[in-house]
């Protein structure tokens, strides 16, 4: 509604007819409908405060991204409606500010507020009130995240040729030289080689480890194409627990199985999906404490997808660090390479699926693999119904 229709209705206040105040109201009313209905046809959030924060309109926009109640919300408090949004330090008088925001319910979403004064036109110093126009960000927030992670493959990907020239071929002399020397050493005296053949140990035993995270890393940045065959994953599953035994026993860690019964076969790359399997039960016990350590495996499936759940009773991974889980060389383990994760989300995403993590610190990790039962194909959809 323009203010000129207010400044102009106020100064004929006293010659208004009785008769005309009936055509005021109705005309006052028909532009407050008409601007409600505008704001109820926009997608974006529009929340109108008072100078105190209190809500006068909320749309239903808003009341989707907030779970807001609307006949409750006009007339609380912003900050009692919206938990976390503290309006002392959001509503300043002349301040326009822009923020993002994650919501837990009634959906996770990432959202983006743009909170504004509404002026008077230079008529007063105070703000009459604010607009808050909310968008959800989440999508474009997903695409952004996946460009970075694909730039970062890209850019480690173009480092991995050269890594395998400048560090493979010289570690690949280094071991035949120290087996070179290794056979030398045992024309020495007993008494003169035992030194030397602990040192030896020692630096045929660094240059091992050299050449496993130098494997790991090429892996990560240039996998193989899966070679899909129809498959039991129970079977890989207990094959990657025989593998991992000794290990398990040596700790005294309790595997605890609920497998579901009759699970179709999979469409997998068996090799691949044991890697994925050995990577996570590794890192499970490898949290575990020194007493009491369980590890528990499920399995799940409906008409749409697999669920394989991998959950400990471990330390947990606390938010600072769950937010970069899967960048890699980025290690909770002191002798961690960080690209453990990496590989199983990228085997895991070239098979269809999807790998959910959902931890706290001290409370254990429960790691979810979402695997399609068909592999996603293009589909056709139905032609546009055309007017002639």
């Amino acid at each position: 509604m323009k203010s000129g229709f207010l400044e102009k209705l106020v100064t004929r206040l006293d010659r208004v007819e009785p008769g005309e105040v009936q055509q005021i109201l109705t005309r006052l009313i028909r532009e407050k409908g008409f601007l409600e209905n505008v704001f109820e046809a926009l997608r974006e959030g529009v929340i109108i405060l008072d100078p105190n924060g209190i809500i006068g309109f909320v749309n239903h926009a808003a009341c989707q991204f907030f779970g807001l109640d609307p006949e409750r919300a006009v007339g609380d408090k912003l900050a009692s409606q919206v938990r976390g949004l503290d309006w002392d330090n959001l509503g300043k008088p002349g301040r326009s500010i822009s923020r993002d925001l994650e919501v837990f319910y009634p959906e996770n979403r990432y959202l983006n507020f743009y909170l504004a004064p509404i002026d008077d036109h230079g008529h007063s110093a105070e703000s009459l009130g604010y607009v808050m126009l909310v968008r959800d960000v989440t999508s474009s927030r997903a695409e952004a995240e996946e460009t970075l992670e694909s730039e970062r493959l890209n850019a480690l990907t173009l480092l991995a040729a050269g890594v395998a020239h400048e560090i493979g071929n010289p570690l690949n002399s280094l071991d035949i030289h120290l087996q070179l020397l290794g056979r030398k050493f045992r024309k020495l005296p007993s008494g003169d080689r035992a030194p030397l053949e602990d040192s030896l140990a020692t630096a045929r035993a660094e240059i091992q480890r050299l050449d496993t995270i130098l494997k790991q890393f090429l892996h990560a940045v240039r996998p193989t194409a899966p070679r899909r065959e129809r498959h039991d994953l129970h079977a890989t599953l207990h094959k990657t627990l025989h593998l991992l035994e000794p290990e398990l026993s040596s700790r005294q860690i309790t595997v605890q199985l609920d497998l579901a019964p009759s699970l179709p076969a999979a469409v997998i790359d068996p090799g691949q999906f044991q890697q994925v399997f050995y990577n996570l039960i590794r890192n499970a016990y490898q949290a575990l404490p020194a007493a009491d350590g369980r590890i528990t495996v499920r399995t799940e499936c409906n008409d749409y997808e697999y669920r394989i759940t991998i959950e400990d009773n471990g330390s947990g991974i606390s938010p600072e660090i769950m937010g970069a889980i899967f960048e890699p060389y980025h290690s909770t383990k002191a002798a961690g390479s960080g690209l453990g994760l990496l590989i199983v989300r990228r085997i895991i995403r070239q098979h269809g699926g999807e790998i959910e993590i959902e931890s706290e610190a001290k409370h254990g990790t429960r790691v979810i693999i979402h695997l399609p039962r068909t592999e996603r194909t293009v589909r056709l959809l139905a032609n546009p119904a055309i007017d002639l």
